[in-house]
């Protein structure tokens, strides 16, 4: 595969009321790892879009090789060897692995039936490249059966289907453990030792100096000089993306409530977390670490009624409580942010203003009726307490960046004035600035007296902000932490016995 070389020169972009990019002039070489790092609304999704061909840019020019191009589509810019690996995985999980890698272009059978797919060839085809990258994965398997880490692993496969010289790769590891992104990274400096260009945006920036040979950011639609990865400390990284140095320390700074507020009794749910008994306490910071597929997940979705446990025991306020669905528990003060924000959390196609208003509706309602003016007041009230960057009240929610579109979820669940709050990796693909503001809101919210469980892979983070962490292993509590006095490596060390 020939090496390339990736030139942008002045490019801009603006939106209605926006200029997203600014100028953005980069140069990126191809067998090497160039990490793409810069806070929500920097512009990376948007730079991602113009090399990719999404969007055009509104002036500036891409050479690819030294000669201009001009992409008017994705498919312009595969043809031209340029391939993309997005957030949210894009696979079909009720299809199989070898399907969903060749999806669009499956090996046709000759002959006068047009359409007909030669599955030899297809599953032939996907098991030598999945060979080829070094991916022990069953090509016939369905993609739904496959833990999540193994499904990144296909996303990329199916990217580099076509043998792309540059591969762009945007958070592909928000959903992983340490232990399954180590998968990610070997595969991606096998890609780079062949010669393919590799532009990997992560905010996990822990992770730079484990993949990258490069380091550029993006601060306010305007780039930064890239830097080698040796000169790349925590400090510099902080201030290329801030101009400013952003610390993180322990920041609980009060004792938790001693009033019991919810009592978990062996509960257990089919398959997924069994026998799990803890005491909340009021204005308690609780956090849960533990791999992908301990069961945290599931165990919260139990506790806010979006499923229904198998057996044990429920108890809010000394009172015993069977979960049932998310509105019985809203109506018990109960609230449930879910991991996957865009899908689960939010409503895409409507406007911010009515997505922090949809878990409230009654406070926008006049003798039955919605209110748009309430609407208005009380999103305007959310925006400007949760300090979401946001042009419009009516701009669709998808519009908006990762950390923006957490604080509206955070909103949404606000307005119902809740007592215990459920966060279910809160801060996944968000940047240190909106990470720090969500920090701040947890431990605010602790001294108003509402209670949190925070479920994080991050477990440098429940160090910061909890006063004590549960650790799950195979859906059981196997130990609990006491983040003041105990250290990062023995919490790191029981996580993954």
């Amino acid at each position: 595969m020939r090496t390339s070389t990736l030139e942008l020169d002045g490019i801009r972009k603006i939106f209605p009321g926006t200029t997203a990019l600014d100028g953005v002039t980069l140069r990126w070489d191809g067998g090497n790892v160039h990490a793409l790092i810069g806070r929500n609304g920097a512009g990376k999704s948007t730079l991602v879009n113009i090399v990719t061909g999404a969007l055009a840019p509104t002036s500036g020019s891409i050479r690819l090789n030294g000669t201009a191009v001009s992409f008017h589509s994705p498919a312009d810019a595969r043809r031209s060897g340029i391939a993309a690996v997005h957030q949210e995985l894009s696979l079909i999980p009720e299809l199989s692995v070898a399907e969903n890698i060749l999806l669009g272009r499956l090996p046709q059978k000759p002959g006068m039936i047009p359409g007909r797919v030669d599955w030899t060839r297809t599953h032939r085809h996907a098991e030598e490249l999945l060979s080829r990258l070094g991916v022990r994965i069953d090509h016939t398997a369905t993609v739904g059966s496959l833990p999540v880490a193994q499904q990144q692993l296909i996303e990329i496969a199916k990217a580099m289907a076509d043998e792309p010289s540059i591969l762009l790769l945007d958070e592909p590891t928000s959903a992983l453990s340490h232990q399954e992104a180590a998968h990610v990274f070997t595969l991606l400096r096998t890609l780079a030792e062949r010669g393919v260009l590799i532009i990997y945006i992560t905010h996990r920036l822990q992770e730079i100096g484990r993949i990258a040979n490069t380091v550029t950011a993006l601060r306010d639609g305007v780039s930064t000089p890239s830097i080698p990865i040796a000169d790349a400390t925590p400090e510099s990284i902080v201030t290329m993306m801030f101009g400013q140095n952003i610390r993180f320390s322990r920041m609980v700074d009060r004792p938790a409530g001693t009033i019991p507020v919810m009592e978990v009794r062996l509960l257990s749910g089919e398959g997924s977390f069994y026998d799990v008994s803890f005491t909340l306490h009021k204005g308690e910071i609780l956090g849960i670490a533990g791999l992908l597929g301990s069961g945290r997940t599931e165990l919260l979705r139990a506790i806010a009624g979006a499923d229904i446990p198998g057996s044990g025991e429920l108890l809010i306020d000394g009172k015993t409580v069977h979960p049932h669905s998310p509105e019985q528990m809203k109506r018990m003060g109960v609230v449930l942010t879910p991991e996957n924000r865009k899908d689960q959390g939010l409503v895409q196609m409507l406007a911010v203003r009515a997505n922090i208003c949809l878990a409230s509706l009654e406070r926008s309602a006049v003798n039955g009726f919605l209110s748009r003016r309430r609407e208005k007041r009380v999103a305007q009230a959310a925006i400007r307490d949760l300090d979401i960057a946001v042009p419009d009240l009516e701009f669709p929610v998808s519009s908006l960046s990762g950390g923006n579109q957490q604080k509206v979820v955070l909103a949404k669940w606000l307005n119902t004035h809740p007592r215990i709050m459920l966060f279910d990796e809160p801060t996944r693909g968000i940047d240190l600035h909106a990470k720090l503001q969500i920090f701040q809101l947890i431990m605010r919210l602790s001294a108003q007296g509402i209670s949190s469980v925070v479920v994080s892979s991050e477990l440098e983070e429940l160090m910061d902000i909890c006063h004590r962490i549960l650790v799950m292993k195979n859906g059981r509590i196997t130990g609990s932490f006491d983040p003041a006095s105990s250290s990062l490596d023995e919490l790191f060390g029981v996580c993954i016995q």
